[in-house]
């Protein structure tokens, strides 16, 4: 479903410069009631990665509102994700769509009501950003928040009537790891005077991953504090573990077995957002694949991704 609606989004294009206005959508009768551009812009030496982007005007006043450079999870999901399943205007409508025909709704929830958003693929091979050379697809989490650097002063130069709006850089999941970086990076541009000026207000990070460590030992403390645990057997393996419930000694037989109890605890709770249910449907495991050796057995610390059925929100 989703390869054919980003295919028909490019399809319905009116080609303005090197960007494109899209003004209807199959699957969604009328206009569009907002303004949705999609574009490519060139970084890197010779312009050799292509980032394309989607952006969609503020519905209320776009000369005023905040102008949010959102960057979904990953590394290496589309921002087609957050456009359609997190903070866009468009939601599937499952109803009433089958098989490779989609159809969508307006989500009344939208951010772009009150914003202005740059919703941008990358790092270089994510959704349709691509690189003319195999050189190009080299990258990192330093390399890839350069270049969305690059992209951001871009792509204000050719939309100068967004200059002075406040800017936010935004993202989820591992965005967390990404959208620091850029935002010091716009914030010592702006002092040593890097054209052209931003407005940095701040950033926004939605269930961030910031450190592999801390994030996943955090989320033992987590469960107790929310009173998914007891007591009693967060103290037990607090002591047993020492603390550490990632770099998990397997010799240390009470720590494992408290580890065990607690994703018998668990295992029903939809751990981004425990008051919700917890998707059914999972990724198949690949025949023959080995769990990460510092990881002990099944336990919650080790979370396969998890696919939407209509209801469930995900992040990945």
């Amino acid at each position: 479903m989703l390869p054919l609606a980003l295919v028909l989004f490019l399809l319905k294009c009116h080609i303005v410069s090197s960007a494109s206005i899209v003004n209807t959508l199959p699957g969604l009768s009328g206009e569009l009631p907002f303004k949705l551009e999609t574009g490519y812009l060139g970084v890197g030496d010779s312009d050799d990665v292509q980032l394309f982007y989607y952006f969609i005007e503020s519905e209320r006043n776009p000369k005023e509102d905040p102008l949010v450079l959102w960057l979904t999870g990953g590394p290496g999901c589309s921002s087609f994700f957050g456009l359609v399943y997190q903070i866009g205007p468009l939601v599937f409508n499952y109803a009433n769509s089958s098989g490779n025909q989609p159809t969508f709704l307006l989500n009344p929830y939208s951010w772009t009501k009150l914003a202005n958003i740059i919703f941008l693929d990358q790092p270089v091979g994510t959704g349709f950003s691509y690189a003319k050379s195999s050189q190009g697809y080299m990258t990192g989490d330093a390399l890839s928040a350069a270049q969305t650097y690059e992209f951001l002063r871009k792509w204000i130069k050719d939309h100068p009537q967004f200059l002075k709006n406040p800017l936010y850089i935004g993202g989820d999941s591992y965005s967390g790891m990404i959208v620091p970086i850029i935002t010091q990076e716009v914030s010592e541009g702006n002092e040593v005077g890097r054209e052209p000026p931003m407005n940095l207000k701040g950033y926004i990070l939605g269930n961030p991953f910031t450190d592999p460590t801390y994030d996943v030992n955090s989320r033992f403390k987590f469960a107790h504090n929310m009173a998914l645990i007891s007591d009693a057997l967060y103290e037990s393996t607090k002591t047993n573990c020492k603390g550490e419930y990632v770099q998990v000694d397997p010799s240390n037989a009470p720590c494992v077995e408290n580890l065990q109890e607690v994703t018998q605890c668990l295992q029903k709770i939809n751990s981004p957002q425990i008051l919700e249910p917890i998707c059914s449907t999972m990724s198949p495991k690949p025949k023959g694949s080995k769990r990460d050796q510092n990881f002990v057995g099944e336990n919650f610390l080790d979370m396969p991704h998890r696919y939407p059925e209509p209801w469930c929100r995900v992040s990945f």
